[in-house]
């Protein structure tokens, strides 16, 4: 799908608070044996940087420092259907979020690794609420030293945000209520709500 302007957000606070929200995404970068893509949870430095880490052993893990790579956040997103607007002469559309990170990759120090998996695991284990929170000094050091041998962390230092945000925001307030209560229905409440909160 190709984005018209109207789908275009320029807020970076709101895509600050997606990729928060979301916390996970992929990383594309060329290898010598093709175009390569690897799934990674992700987390902002607040100051234009995304951290994340691999396997050693992955494929990208050996080309990233000092390369250019792409990293995707895909958002809610859900099925348009024609029947629900007032004019039937329309076709299928699919409403979605996604951002794309663009930017240099530099590799993480051994301590800017374990400072990447700390914070990723203190956001992540403060959402499940209940019971203690797991942190790294419950696992034997000798332990957690072969698991961060195993991996290789990374920080991508954004040179351009590609946020599109499909919301109906080409559509008069009725259809798009009327889309937002049809995905709902469907069963992608997340989606409408962004519809109902985003677009005024």
């Amino acid at each position: 799908m190709h984005p018209n302007p109207a789908f275009r957000n320029n807020e970076r606070a709101l895509h600050e608070a997606l990729l928060a929200e979301i916390g996970f995404g992929m990383v594309f970068a060329a290898t010598p044996d093709g175009p390569r893509v690897a799934h990674t949870p992700l987390l902002s430095t607040g100051s234009g940087a995304v951290q994340f880490h691999l396997a050693r052993g992955n494929a990208l893990a050996r080309v990233l420092e000092g390369g250019t790579a792409l990293v995707v956040v895909n958002g809610p997103d859900g099925y348009v259907s024609p029947r629900w607007y007032a004019d039937p002469a329309q076709v299928p559309t699919w409403n979605y979020v996604a951002l794309e990170l663009e930017g240099r990759v530099r590799q993480l120090d051994r301590a800017g690794l374990r400072s990447l998996l700390e914070a990723l695991s203190a956001r992540h284990e403060a959402r499940i609420g209940e019971g203690d929170a797991w942190t790294m000094d419950k696992m034997p050091e000798a332990a957690l030293g072969r698991m961060i041998d195993a991996i290789v962390g990374f920080e991508l230092e954004v040179i351009a945000w590609r946020p599109t945000l499909k919301l109906s925001q080409n559509k008069p307030a009725d259809e798009r209520a009327r889309v937002a209560a049809g995905l709902e229905a469907e069963g992608a409440p997340a989606i409408a709500e962004l519809m109902r909160r985003l677009v005024p």
